[in-house]
Parts: C-alpha cells; structure tokens; sequence
C-alpha cells in the first residue's frame, strides 16, 4: 500500500489538548495549564517514534525548530520567542532528560484522556494577559509559545507523518 497524498487530516484529541491548555488560562489556573503545555514537545517527539519514545536531546531539538514562526523577530510589545524558546527547552529537557530514551507515559495518557471529551469554544484571548504580574505573564508566554509551536508542529509536518497517525490512531483505541 502506498501513500496518497489528500488533504492532510486533524486529531480531535490533540485539537481537544491545546484548547484545553488554552482553557485553563482562560480560567486563570496557569499552573495546570503549564504543566499540560510542558508535555506538548514530549508527545510531538513521542508521537514521530515507532515505539512512542523521545529523549532529551530530541525534546531539545524539537523546541529549537517548532517554538516561534519560521523567520520570527521580535514583535514590539510581542512574545520573546528566543527567550520562551530557551525557558522551555531548558525545562522541558531537564525534566524528559533523566532516562535516555523514555515513553512519556503520563503526558501520552492525559492526551488520549481527550478523546471523548467535547471541545469548548476556544475563548482565551492573549491580550487578556496584558494586565497580569510578571510571573502570570510569563506562563501566559510560555503556554501560548507551546500551544502555537504544537498546532505549527502538527499543521506542516505531523499531518503527513504515517507514523504519527498511525500512533494518534493506536492512543485512540487504546482502553
């Protein structure tokens, strides 16, 4: 069987993750949001491996390429893609680093949690964080970078991945 080439397919499940993220802000709960958005480059990695794995190195790799646009500058007043990008790489490496090649077994089950839930309206507002203290808009920041690095992520590269899909598809009828 070869493949064909169609219009590129979406995952409700990771579709039903990132507006939660988003949801969370809305709701002001910045630290659950952050601790789901921290996960994201773990199941992106995760989801491009025949055996579910990533390490630290490539969750290093992965925050270099997909956290802020392609031939991104600094909007005025806009989000520090270079400073967020290097806050989350760090973190995310730090804490996916400790075994060298690991499954995220947690962060993979709280995607496929999603599957059957219903999609809120996505209602966050990124100006909304304006009015926030430094360390509320900085998860704000972080958040965002990583919600819109895994919808860049999916969009151009994971759509057309028959690895990730088929791995979307085994999360989906896992029990």
């Amino acid at each position: 069987m070869h493949d064909q080439l169609g219009s590129p397919s979406s995952s409700r499940m990771l579709a039903r993750y990132l507006t939660d993220i988003e949801q969370l802000l809305d709701d002001q709960h910045g630290e659950a949001a952050l601790r789901e958005a921290f996960d994201l480059p773990r199941i992106a990695v995760a989801l491009t491996d025949p055996e579910l794995r990533c390490s630290g190195e490539q969750l290093t790799s992965w925050c270099r390429q997909w956290i802020g646009p392609s031939g991104y500058e600094r909007a005025a007043g806009g989000l520090d893609y270079e400073r967020v990008g290097r806050s989350v790489s760090e973190r995310v490496a730090q804490e996916g680093g400790a075994t060298p090649e690991s499954v995220p077994t947690r962060a993979l089950k709280r995607l496929r949690l999603r599957r059957h839930m219903r999609t809120p309206p996505r209602g966050f507002s990124v100006s909304r964080s304006e009015n926030l203290a430094p360390q509320q808009a900085e998860t704000v920041d972080m958040c965002t970078a990583l919600v819109e690095a895994a919808r860049r992520w999916y969009a151009r590269s994971a759509c057309h991945d028959t690895v990730v899909q088929a791995n979307l598809a085994r999360l989906a009828v896992l029990r």
